[in-house]
């Protein structure tokens, strides 16, 4: 399956983070305004794990290579994870000339951020997996499925490993989910790894009932799926 739970390795074979029932704990605005999704992520990471450092707008510069993150979180376990997060709501996607500069601003990322002396990564035998996640997330909104749908290519294109400097890492291209339910049932269905974009295994990971669902439903079939 393409879902995974937030801020562990991606699991291709199964994952529970649902949507959640509509009556738990507070909701998200429905316009989903990028406050409210990095509001989301970091309630996440403090309920899911001990003292993570989570910061807003974290800027890097690389030798004059500059750019800012949405969230930026680093885990000891005991070794540091880090998890870059990139978060894109309607307003970003319609403000974007197009996913080729969404994924421009992603790479950019990708290839500097740890560069900075600020944030660097040095393997250590005792970390498990990926030293750093590099995520790209959009909202589960019409508009962000409706955008996604017409650049699947693009988005499906982006490798999952990576590296940055001598550590591994991975990126994943995903939607957010369970943005209704309690912090830890936040989770993302990721489209750059085994399951593209309107397969059959990327709709069969859609949580039943949820915003990302229902956000598929009213999108045009023929956008969604355009062979069928």
């Amino acid at each position: 399956m393409a879902r995974m739970a937030f801020c562990t390795p991606v699991d291709r074979n199964g994952g529970t983070n649902g949507e959640g029932g509509l009556n738990r704990r507070r909701r998200v605005r429905r316009d989903m305004r990028e406050d409210d999704l990095a509001t989301r992520v970091v309630d996440h990471y403090a309920a899911a794990h001990d003292d993570p450092a989570v910061r807003l707008e974290e800027p890097y510069d690389a030798e004059g290579r500059r750019g800012v993150v949405d969230v930026y979180v680093r885990r000891r376990t005991p070794e540091p994870v880090d998890a870059v997060i990139e978060l894109k709501s309607d307003t970003a996607v319609r403000r974007a000339t197009g996913a080729n500069e969404v994924l421009r601003q992603f790479r950019r990322m990708e290839r500097y951020f740890h560069a900075d002396d600020a944030h660097r990564l040095e393997p250590k035998l005792g970390r498990d997996g990926p030293a750093a996640r590099y995520l790209l997330l959009f909202a589960p909104t019409p508009t962000c499925v409706h955008h996604v749908a017409t650049n699947r290519t693009l988005y499906g294109s982006v490798d999952t490993a990576g590296s940055a400097g001598s550590v591994t890492t991975e990126s994943v291209v995903a939607f957010l989910t369970g943005l209704d339910g309690d912090p830890e049932d936040l989770g993302v269905l990721s489209m750059n790894g085994d399951a593209a974009f309107g397969s059959r295994a990327f709709l069969d990971a859609v949580p039943d009932d949820s915003r990302l669902a229902e956000s598929l439903r009213r999108v045009d079939d023929d956008v969604i799926d355009p062979e069928q």
